[in-house]
């Protein structure tokens, strides 16, 4: 399942955004750059209305072709990714800015979904990201 467009990080500033001012949490196979809703810029005049009303989550994944040079495999891997993202969706805290990176060594591993959500769970709570700890 993918994700839906509400939730989904697109514009190339953005990205830069999140890793230039996000913090950083690994594990074996990926890596999560997360930002703050509080550290989102944001334009005085539309303070109140953002404080009433708070943005959904988005996520973004960026795949290198060091992790593979054919695009098939990459994009399985985002397919992959996006529907543990999906299901994890209904638990995160709106308002945070995410990019979910992946690992070279992800080449070696026959991953499946289910470790990909197992430690999507584990970085998203690292970040205090899942709405029980933010």
């Amino acid at each position: 399942m993918a994700l839906p467009k509400a939730n989904r990080l697109k514009s190339r500033q953005d990205f830069q955004a999140v890793f230039r001012e996000g913090f950083r949490f690994h594990s074996s196979y990926l890596t999560l750059r997360a930002l703050r809703p509080s550290l989102l810029s944001t334009p005085s005049q539309n303070a109140v209305r953002r404080i009433s009303m708070p943005y959904p989550i988005r996520i973004g994944i960026s795949i290198s072709t060091k992790v593979s040079k054919r695009a098939v495999v990459r994009n399985r891997l985002k397919r992959q990714i996006a529907a543990s993202l999906y299901k994890l969706l209904p638990k995160l805290s709106p308002g945070w800015r995410l990019v979910v990176v992946v690992k070279p060594t992800t080449r070696e591993c026959e991953c499946r979904s289910q470790q990909f959500l197992q430690e999507l769970e584990q970085l998203l709570e690292k970040a205090e990201v899942l709405n029980g700890h933010s």
